[in-house]
Formats: C-alpha cells, sequence, structure tokens
C-alpha cells in the first residue's frame, strides 16, 4: 500500500458536480493498493497515519494526532501512484491491483479508521474526482508498507 498524506486545513471531493466527501481540519490521505497488499497492512498503515504527530500543539511542535482528536481524513483511492514509469512515456498501472480488490479495501481501511474514532469522509471509487484542499504547512509525507517489511520504513 502507499499513500500520501496532505495536512489540510479544509479538503473536498467533488464528482459530477457534487460534494462527495469533505473535511475541515485533518488529513487528506490519497490511497494506492497493490496485489498483494493483506488486511494486517490495512490496518498497520491505518495506525500509523491515525498517530502520526502531525500537528501543532500548545508548543507549535508537531505533537498531535489525528488520535488527539485534532481533525479528520479525506480517504481518496488513487490507483495512479503505482505508476511504472521506467520505460517509456506511457505509465504502466500493472502494480496497482485491480478495481476488483482495491476497491473494498479501501473502504475496509476507512471503517477500520472510523473503528478507531476518527472522522472519515471518502472520494468515490473508479470516478473522475476533482480534489480541492487548502494545504496546511504544506505538511506532505509518503508512506509506502513495502518499505517498513524492507527495514526502511
Amino acid at each position: 500500500m502507499r499513500a500520501v498524506l496532505q495536512r489540510v486545513q479544509q479538503a473536498q471531493v467533488v464528482v459530477d458536480e457534487q460534494t462527495v466527501g469533505a473535511i475541515e481540519q485533518g488529513l487528506l490521505v490519497l490511497l494506492a493498493i497493490t496485489h498483494s497488499d493483506t488486511e494486517l497492512e490495512l490496518r498497520r498503515l491505518a495506525d500509523k497515519i491515525i498517530s502520526l504527530r502531525l500537528f501543532p500543539g500548545t508548543k507549535g511542535r508537531f505533537d498531535r494526532s489525528l488520535s488527539d482528536g485534532v481533525g479528520a481524513m479525506l480517504v481518496v483511492s488513487q490507483f495512479t501512484l503505482y505508476a511504472e514509469t521506467r520505460k517509456g512515456r506511457r505509465p504502466s498501472w500493472a502494480a496497482a491491483a485491480p478495481p476488483e480488490q482495491a476497491a473494498p479495501m479501501v473502504e475496509q481501511f476507512c471503517a477500520y479508521v472510523r473503528q478507531q474514532g476518527v472522522q472519515v469522509a471518502s472520494g468515490q471509487f473508479g470516478a473522475h474526482m476533482d480534489v480541492q484542499l487548502v494545504n496546511d504547512g504544506p505538511v506532505t509525507l509518503i508512506l509506502d508498507t513495502a518499505e517498513w517489511s524492507t527495514g526502511r520504513g
């Protein structure tokens, strides 16, 4: 799994001129699933994102997280995070999980985050989405669960 996190003041997803998901302060999570991803990795990634201290506390340092109740999460499925661009000019999406595998995992991710007490909104899987955000900081991180198994994450 790969995720790009952006700390936001606000964010929303619009499909066919209708807002399908929106949050105020929190994290926008662009989430990609690959063929070998498991529910265990999904939970580990969700727990990591929820507990990352990316929000300022009273002294202005990064010492608060979503688990402290400082914001919500907007999850947007983004298979393009698995683009392979080493050869040619057209990206390959072969590393991205097919929709019938990825869609349920994105839903599981959102459900698990909700179970942990974090407010979650989401985009619409497979739709052409307009993602609008006001970046806060900017604070942007990239997480890849494959790096965790190699000791680099």
